[in-house]
């Protein structure tokens, strides 16, 4: 077992305390922040063990939004132990058939599926938000900034951060929503399981209180697979013809998908400066393709102005590689 996946120090107490005394560990998987996963096995039964340690990781918001998500049909994982001061939840187990799988290997299932994950937003969004906070302008700046922070500096650019400002400024207001949904802020085909009971739902601790468009762009401009723009418009269509759209989608949707390709391009960038993880800035020039996209509208005109003048097209891509030629 690699270094990284042996499991933490009391999970066979706390495993014995729920229940689950005598069952193998097995390493499962972790992820682009401390949180780690384990499978439980005990003959037929099969769990989950998230391993979110303090301080770095706090479990108490995945496990709030779990139960609100449960409380209100979706499938979110049930919680079967928790042990806040080691980090320690015991979850349901959805398996290891996720929706990019599925997708990959018959492709033919692709409308279905995204219709499917679709109409689970749908649903979310006629909910009222959970008790989240506002995924308002001082969020989207602090994300967007990941960019400049991390990106820029990397493939040897000095940005303006005042006029990077000005831009996004200049559109954030149509990202505001009239009427605050749940927004997941992870919702693509890799969080996204195939169960008995439809598309279980995984990585929502980050939940805020925001606009309809965020999620529809976490799943139809995914940063690990690519989502072609045909598929794109199809399933934008299937939103607007089942949801009760806010005035002036199309712009707000363009506006989070730039904004939220920036972050994830500065996030991937940090990841392989800060914390040695250097698979994530190859799915960078991904990335880009979708924040070009974005840029074209003619809502993002400010923003397009900046990048154009900051960030040329050859310097748009995998960090690793331009920094190194």
């Amino acid at each position: 077992m690699a270094p990284d996946m042996i499991p933490p120090a009391g999970a066979v107490a706390f495993l014995a305390g729920h229940g689950w005394g005598g069952a193998t560990i097995l390493p499962l998987a972790g992820d682009a922040s401390f949180r780690r996963y384990f499978r439980i096995v005990d003959g037929e039964r099969r769990a989950v063990l998230m391993d979110a340690p303090p301080p770095h990781e706090d479990p108490r918001p995945f496990i709030a939004i779990a139960e609100w998500l449960c409380e209100r049909g979706f499938a979110a994982p049930k919680i079967h132990g928790i042990d806040l001061a080691q980090g320690l939840v015991l979850l349901e187990d959805f398996g290891d058939d996720r929706m990019r799988e599925a997708v990959d290997a018959d492709p033919a299932r692709e409308t279905m599926l995204y219709e499917t994950a679709i109409d689970i937003l749908i649903a979310l969004h006629a909910e009222d938000a959970v008790a989240a906070a506002p995924y308002d302008h001082a969020v989207l700046r602090r994300e967007a900034d990941l960019l400049v922070e991390w990106y820029c500096p990397a493939i040897g650019i000095e940005a303006d951060l005042a006029s990077y400002h000005a831009a996004w400024d200049a559109v954030f207001d149509l990202a505001l929503p009239s009427r605050p949904v749940t927004v997941l802020r992870d919702y693509h085909a890799e969080n996204l399981m195939l169960t008995a009971n439809g598309l279980g739902l995984l990585d929502f601790q980050d939940a805020l209180a925001g606009h309809a468009a965020y999620d529809l762009v976490s799943l139809l401009q995914d940063a690990r697979r690519d989502v072609s723009p045909a598929l794109e418009v199809a399933m934008l269509d299937y939103y607007r013809a089942r949801a009760a759209a806010e005035p002036d989608f199309d712009r707000a949707y363009h506006v989070l998908g730039a904004q939220r390709n920036a972050k994830i391009i500065g996030i991937f960038t940090r990841l392989w400066q800060r914390d040695g993880k250097p698979r994530y800035p190859t799915l960078c020039p991904r990335v880009w393709r979708y924040l070009d996209r974005d840029l074209a509208h003619p809502a993002l005109a400010p923003v397009a102005a900046w990048f154009d003048a900051t960030i040329p097209a050859d310097k748009r891509g995998d960090p690793m590689v331009i920094a190194a030629a």
